[in-house]
């Protein structure tokens, strides 16, 4: 390989990592975010509405973060390592955290992403 092409996957290598970070930091960050918003409101409301508020926050950060791991593994393959094993490794991981997204979502919302949220009196009635 030329020195240019040495110097580019290394560029890209870096890239990677650097999204793979952010990724990671956005996961952690926003655990310690939740949970600090947890214990604040676990005074101010009732335990059930602080948990439901918890987890949807910290599944909230768990979806941007994977975002980013997936947008690391998609550089990476395709820049990187672009061979048939790589993309089927890619490919599973990339439907395993599809589903950990799909997952979330449901868990977040109530409901799957594609279906149209219910309008405000109808949410404001399940309050009640």
């Amino acid at each position: 390989m030329e020195a240019a092409d040495q110097v580019l996957l290394g560029a890209i290598h870096w890239i990677t990592r650097g999204v793979e970070v952010v990724g990671i930091a956005i996961i952690v960050i926003g655990a310690a975010v939740a949970l600090f918003s947890f214990l604040k409101q676990v005074r101010q409301r009732t335990r059930e509405e602080a948990i439901c508020e918890f987890r949807s926050d910290l599944g909230r950060s768990i979806l941007l973060g994977l975002e980013f791991l997936v947008a690391a593994d998609i550089i990476n393959t395709v820049a990187i390592e672009p061979t048939l094993h790589s993309l089927a490794v890619l490919a599973g991981i990339v439907l395993i955290r599809t589903f950990l997204s799909f997952s979330l979502e449901v868990e977040i919302e109530g409901r799957w992403p594609w279906q149209q949220r219910a309008p405000a009196s109808v949410e404001a009635k399940k309050d009640d």
